[in-house]
């Protein structure tokens, strides 16, 4: 059993399921693509990860948690595991000082995931069925602003454009009232 739990044979049995896998996988490519070891790689492959289910299915578990390393002898029945309080009164009273804080600051941790397992609770309430109209809504909004923005580019080059030739046209016309006094000084000088 101390085998089994050595990371050689773990290494090892890494091993063999990653490569029965990628046979697996290869053998239905080529099974796939018609190729003509399709069927050799994919009943390699196939029993290769049967075995390995076997093998897998007799191997115990491996144990997630390290409560042995703490307590020796967690998992046997009757094993002789002191508890926490046991030992002189004075350790007793530190040990139940130190249990109770400890216990206290859990009942806060408890405490804080309750109030928030309850606004997870009243998310989860609300009437979500209104926000897909709300969303087309605020999408034909965004449409809407988006079309008046470029109507209003348009309507700033066309007001820089009128600007341009109201420019040329007071040009033009302090240039014409130049030729029309300068046509008027010429008549008056006639006429006198």
């Amino acid at each position: 059993m101390s085998f089994i739990k050595s990371s050689g044979f773990k290494y090892f049995k890494n091993l063999i399921i990653g490569v029965g896998a990628a046979v697996v996988m290869i053998g239905a490519l080529m099974k796939i693509t018609s190729h003509p070891l399709g069927n050799i790689f994919i009943t390699i492959g196939l029993c290769t990860e049967a075995f390995l289910f076997f093998m897998l299915g007799i191997i115990p578990p491996e144990k997630d948690y390290y409560w042995d390393k703490l307590y020796p002898g967690l998992d046997k029945y009757n094993s002789n595991i002191a508890p926490i309080t046991s030992g002189s009164a004075a350790a007793r009273s530190l040990d139940a000082d130190v249990v109770e804080h400890k216990l206290g600051g859990m009942l806060d941790e408890l405490q804080g995931m309750s109030k928030s397992l309850g606004s997870l609770k009243a998310l989860q309430e609300v009437d979500f069925s209104e926000t897909s109209e709300q969303l087309k809504t605020m999408h034909n909004f965004y449409t809407k602003m988006q079309e008046a923005m470029s109507s209003l580019n348009d309507s700033i080059d066309d007001t820089k454009a009128y600007k341009e030739q109201m420019a040329s046209l007071n040009k033009n016309l302090s240039s014409l009232n130049g030729v029309y006094g300068n046509v008027l000084n010429a008549f008056t000088v006639k006429q006198s």
